[in-house]
């Protein structure tokens, strides 16, 4: 199976140009992102690999201390796949949210079917031809094209043995109710919203805290589970902060228009829904005291659901944008006198994936990570999976998780071997 996911790299090697573009013409990232997927799904994959022997293997439970005869004993736990494995990956990033389940459960011996929905199905097809370029079984891996309702009535009928689904709260909500209408009993995970937080500190280096903000925060259009949508800044550095994040803003982000065009830094925003809840959430904000220092509505220039890179200042809790998720390019910016005002800020949203700290203090950073009600604490840096880590939040992010060497997990069953030897 690991050679089958060597096989399933150079696909995407020989193809990464084709595959790129189809990602851009579906959801509009920019082409030079689109390409830094493939990148990033390879990462992943040999990643997985890595672990996979060690954490698929069998464990041998030796001599104990409760006076038990190991002797003639041999007990031992081993991992079973649990059959047919559904994944329900978004469009934002159509490889890298898919791969986290469908390598995984490949290299734990499952078939896998993949569904991106209406907004990506070229990229499920692509994950079934890149299985069937490594000489798999047939439909091994295959794609799967059908109306959600159609796809929750499969559900039901028990045609999986476990669903991963990456997608909205509502979204996510749906398929766990489908899951527990099943005929048989069947397991899920759930990959949610985000609305992450992220804390400027004293003692922070201003510029590059700034310049992971507004990366963390922009790129792929905001439309990042993981990306930052909220910044606390503590006061002896707000201004600072300010001045150096619009100027990232301008010359990083400054050429909104054209995917395809390789000069592009934001494409159109993938949803029609996005332009107009954006207006909404900047509106409620201003008529409670923030202001926009820079962006805050759609672009002058021609094309679809553009929409100018956004920094909204003078934010507070009373203010939608700093509890529900924005999912686009905006970040909501709050001055604090303290990390405990940081921290409260940060938990006071329903979502828990990942928060930030800027600090060159790591046992700040660990203080500020013992009280935030998240996943996974960035020190300096935000909006990155390590696939040696485990990927999951807390509260309405979902439930479950992925990547890590409890990746597997969900994609198998424990078996126990419990072996006496007698005499003949």
């Amino acid at each position: 199976r690991i050679d089958a996911c060597k096989g399933f790299m150079e696909y995407f090697d020989k193809h990464s140009e084709q595959v790129s573009q189809d990602i851009t013409g579906q959801m509009g990232k920019p082409l030079t992102q689109a390409r830094g997927e493939i990148l990033g799904l390879k990462e992943r994959t040999v990643a997985m690999m890595d672990l996979a022997p060690s954490a698929l293997g069998e464990i041998v439970l030796g001599p104990t201390t409760n006076n038990q005869d190991t002797t003639n004993f041999h007990r031992a736990m081993v991992r079973e796949p649990v059959g047919v494995v559904l994944t329900l990956a978004p469009w934002n990033f159509p490889l890298l949210t898919a791969v986290n389940s469908i390598v995984p459960a490949v290299l734990a011996g499952n078939a896998v079917v993949v569904n991106h929905g209406f907004r990506a199905p070229l990229i499920a097809d692509h994950f079934a031809k890149a299985f069937a370029h490594a000489g798999v079984p047939r439909d091994l891996v295959q794609a799967q094209h059908c109306s959600y309702e159609v796809l929750h009535e499969a559900i039901r009928l028990g045609r999986y043995d476990f669903v991963s689904f990456t997608g909205s709260v509502p979204g996510g909500r749906a398929v766990n109710e489908s899951v527990g209408l099943c005929k048989k009993f069947i397991g899920c995970t759930l990959e949610l919203g985000g609305n992450d937080g992220a804390y400027v500190a004293e003692d922070a280096n201003v510029d590059s805290a700034a310049a992971t903000v507004v990366d963390g925060g922009l790129y792929n259009g905001g439309q990042s589970c993981c990306g930052i949508e909220r910044a606390f800044v503590h006061e002896s550095v707000y201004d600072e902060f300010m001045a150096s994040a619009i100027e990232e803003v301008r010359s990083v982000y400054a050429r909104v228009g054209d995917p395809l065009d390789e000069g592009t830094n934001m494409g159109p925003l993938a949803q029609p829904s996005a332009l107009p809840h954006l207006a909404r959430l900047i509106a409620d904000a201003e008529a409670k005291g923030a202001h926009v220092v820079i962006g805050g509505g759609q672009t002058d220039q021609s094309g679809p659901r553009l929409f100018q890179p956004t920094l909204l200042a003078g934010c507070d809790r009373s203010m939608e944008v700093m509890v529900e998720e924005s999912f686009g390019p905006l970040i909501a910016i709050q001055k604090v006198s303290s990390m405990e005002e940081a921290v409260e800020g940060i938990n006071a949203s329903k979502y828990g994936l990942t928060s930030t700290i800027f600090t060159n203090d790591r046992a700040k950073a660990a203080k500020f990570a013992d009280q935030v009600d998240v996943g996974t604490v960035f020190m300096n840096r935000a909006d990155y999976l390590d696939p040696y880590l485990a990927w999951q939040g807390r509260k309405d992010t979902g439930k479950g998780l992925s990547l890590s060497q409890f990746g597997f997990h969900a994609f198998t069953h424990l078996k126990n071997h419990h072996f006496k030897q007698v005499k003949p």
